[in-house]
């Protein structure tokens, strides 16, 4: 098992910053990956940035640029540092982990832009 809390989400205005946070705790052993999805409101969960077990990274055509996953492994952290936000970027974030074949999600963290 493996429990994520994400924080770090709330107001901010087109063209500001955020940063996100995933703790992590449980059992390591076999995660594949880690990453950040979002959902809109009447929209479906999208995949906004992972990294993989050995570093590889993959971002949303949409936030190519402006997002940066990365992680502390010392504190079992996971973060999305979110640049130039822009409305559309308005969702509940939900941080993941891929262990072996199940999927984790946290509760998720709203972030709001306002225009």
């Amino acid at each position: 098992q493996v429990q994520l809390e994400e924080s770090g989400g709330g107001l901010v205005q087109t063209g500001g910053s955020l940063r996100l946070s995933c703790a992590a705790s449980g059992r390591f052993v076999g995660i594949n990956a880690m990453g950040w999805y979002r959902q809109a409101p009447g929209k479906e969960r999208e995949l906004v940035a992972t990294i993989t077990f050995v570093g590889v990274i993959n971002y949303a055509d949409s936030v190519k640029g402006r997002f940066t996953i990365s992680r502390d492994n010392a504190k079992n952290t996971m973060y999305l540092q979110m640049n130039s936000l822009k409305p559309e970027d308005t969702a509940v974030y939900y941080c993941n982990v891929h262990r072996i074949n199940t999927d984790y999600w946290g509760k998720g963290t709203l972030v709001t832009v306002s225009s």
